[in-house]
């Protein structure tokens, strides 16, 4: 009862409450550089709460991106992105913010875990990844000349290969029940939205049989127009993988 009186100093005082904003910020730098992010995380909070304005607590907020991604924690590292880019959208880091923000996105939902099983990511949600093609694009539109926007490009073209396969396999899922129209949608979306990605042929032969399915000869004729100039060998890939899907057996006619 008497220790809990503070007659007996405690053993979990916090040593960083003196220290000053220099110090803080110093002490959270030095942990990142040995790779603590944990002990990190919390100096740059705290400096983020303790000196809410100025130059090291924008510092903070920048670097607590970058610590909540090392520290596997992709939420918060979104989280801390929006929340820069809302604050401070002139500042000189803002592009790094847009990467951060991509880059959390890319690899919270293409990351080891996914490898490790094998799965097709282009079968699950794509929320993680059009996030992350979104910020990408912000990146590379807003700031075309910013040392991050290469490996932005590169990365956004593999989400679209896979957003467009997602696109791919909805269309499908939609024949293979017998809305034609809606397959044709989804179809339409990869041509309009993800031009040349290699799901553009596949969607295509979709659209050409569901068309078909619904009696519009002009148009699946159309499709097929566009498949023989632009994918000349289409058929003899068509039957390469027909067993992957029923809608494939078309071609057999």
């Amino acid at each position: 009862m008497i220790a809990g009186c503070g007659l007996f100093p405690s053993h979990n005082k916090d040593e960083s409450e003196s220290w000053s904003v220099e110090r803080l910020y110093k002490e959270a730098k030095a942990e990142l550089d040995e790779e603590n992010y944990e002990k990190a995380t919390e100096y740059f909070e705290k400096l983020e709460a303790r000196f809410p304005y100025g130059t090291y607590a924008q510092q903070a907020q920048i670097e607590l991106i970058y610590v909540y991604y090392k520290n596997s924690d992709a939420a918060s590292a979104i989280a801390a992105a929006d929340r820069f880019i809302k604050y401070h959208p002139n500042s000189p880091a803002v592009d790094y913010a847009y990467y951060m923000k991509g880059i959390a996105n890319f690899i919270g939902d293409t990351g080891v875990i996914t490898s490790m099983v094998g799965k097709d990511v282009s079968q699950r949600d794509p929320k993680s990844e059009t996030e992350s093609f979104d910020a990408f694009k912000v990146l590379v539109t807003r700031f075309p000349n910013s040392k991050y926007a290469a490996d932005a490009r590169k990365r956004m073209q593999y989400l679209a290969n896979q957003l467009a396969m997602h696109e791919i396999h909805v269309a499908d899922y939609y024949y293979r029940r017998g809305a034609y129209v809606a397959a044709v949608n989804r179809s339409q979306k990869v041509i309009t939205e993800f031009p040349n990605t290699p799901a553009t042929e596949n969607a295509l032969v979709l659209m050409a049989r569901s068309y078909d399915r619904l009696g519009l000869d002009k148009l699946r004729d159309d499709a097929t127009r566009v498949l023989d100039k632009t994918y000349p060998e289409w058929k003899i890939r068509t039957v390469t993988v027909k067993e992957k899907s029923p809608w494939w057996e078309f071609w057999k006619k």
